[in-house]
């Protein structure tokens, strides 16, 4: 007879809670030694240090500090089915951040921080490794565990993909889930997302404007790019605000303009460095050509020149209607009713994992973590001084695992 979810989830709490002193140190192991980008070789080999023991297939990253184990349930599936797979992701990288927090664990490490909450990731995504394997007899298929590395910038996930990561139990994932602290904004303990785009996609826009250089006391010598930059700043606004609805909306955002070199020259070129924060495919894909246009023709209607690099930033970040609702009631039934928030409106953040359920659908949400009973006098995530509460960490475990439970027993996606 198999278990009721109810039973499950009051399993998957007790273990999770059982294993907190372990995972709570994991944690503050990982925040004393964080590590940035795609190349980790301290937190890879403490995660394989934590799962040492578990029945797991594990394949280390090629080009990358990744660890991929797969866990295979021996619980019973349909029969004349494929057998469904799940991935849990949990990211493990840091930020290039010097901690102020004065914690007893803060970072050894000059110039780096765990300032955005990964050691939690990866320690959660440890104890739901640990009690899957506990309870696997109940696991209605196999979980592959995505111990991810870059998702602060350049990308871990792109080249895990590209490694095998979705097949990596032989057969397709079926659904993803991941999960992320916040340090403020919402009060701790407290689980939230939405269905459809949770967070934005975000490019970065380079336009390089092309003149010629004169003296700076002759200009109609020259063709100046500084007054066409300026210019081109003001009608990329105009541009957001009179070509897309308000609805779906799109933020243009100049962080730098560089031009010249001393104030009476002026020069060949002007640069514009911009964020393009959307949040639907085709509002991305539109902004792109309208970025290209509004830049060649302002230029052009001053008889100069431009060109435009967008570089390819991480996509929307989408959570499946059906796997988002699987995952909101195991928060309910893991947690209670007064745990759930629901979020009006997607961020304008941007997420790795939206590569990953690009290809497969799934979901992904957020807790808070916040460490003092006001949430909104907290440092926020990415501040030197941002504190997250150890007490979610057995909470991410459990809900992690439990996800993996339910969405196998629910079976495996028709293709």
């Amino acid at each position: 007879m198999q278990p009721s979810a109810t039973t499950r989830a009051t399993s998957a709490v007790a273990l999770a809670q059982s294993m907190a002193p372990e995972l709570v140190a994991l944690r503050r192991d990982l925040h004393r030694h964080p590590e940035l980008g795609l190349h980790l070789p301290r937190t890879q080999q403490a995660v394989l240090a934590a799962l040492d023991g578990l029945d797991l297939e594990i394949t280390l990253g090629q080009g990358l500090s990744s660890v991929v184990a797969v866990l295979r349930g021996r619980g019973a599936s349909e029969p004349g089915t494929d057998r469904p797979v799940v991935l849990l992701r949990g990211d493990m990288d840091g930020l290039p951040v010097t901690e102020a927090t004065g914690l007893d664990f803060a970072s050894q490490e000059p110039g780096r921080m765990h300032a955005c909450g990964h050691d939690l990731h990866t320690a959660g995504l440890v104890g739901a490794a640990r009690i899957l394997h506990e309870l696997r007899d109940d696991l209605a298929g196999d979980v592959v565990l995505m111990f991810q590395p870059g998702e602060e910038g350049p990308g871990g996930a792109e080249p895990m993909l590209r490694e095998g990561l979705l097949d990596a139990a032989g057969r397709r994932v079926d659904a993803a889930y991941a999960v992320h602290v916040y340090a403020a904004e919402r009060p701790r303990g407290v689980w939230f997302g939405r269905p459809g785009p949770q967070m934005a996609a975000a490019d970065e826009v380079v336009i390089t404007v092309q003149g010629r250089g004169g003296h700076g006391s002759q200009p109609q010598y020259a063709l100046d790019p500084v007054p066409v930059a300026c210019e081109l700043v003001l009608a990329l606004q105009t541009m957001v605000t009179r070509r897309f609805d308000a609805f779906d909306p799109v933020v243009v955002t100049v962080g730098r303009i560089a031009s010249g070199t001393v104030n009476n020259v002026i020069p060949d070129t002007a640069e514009i460095q911009a964020t393009l924060r959307t949040f639907s495919v085709e509002h991305r894909e539109r902004a792109h050509a309208e970025i290209r246009r509004v830049a060649e023709h302002v230029a052009a209607a001053h008889g100069l020149t431009s060109t435009v690099d967008i570089g390819g930033g991480y996509p929307v970040t989408v959570n499946d209607a059906d796997e988002f609702a699987l995952a909101q009631r195991a928060v309910v039934d893991l947690f209670g009713e007064e745990r759930w928030s629901d979020m009006a409106n997607p961020e304008a953040g941007a997420e790795d994992m939206a590569f990953v359920l690009e290809e497969v659908p799934g979901a992904y949400l957020n807790i808070g973590a916040c460490v003092v009973d006001d949430h909104t006098t907290a440092e926020d995530n990415h501040s030197p001084r941002a504190l997250y509460d150890d007490s979610v960490v057995p909470d991410i475990a459990a809900l992690l695992a439990e996800l993996a439970l339910r969405r196998t027993a629910a079976g495996a996606r028709t293709r």
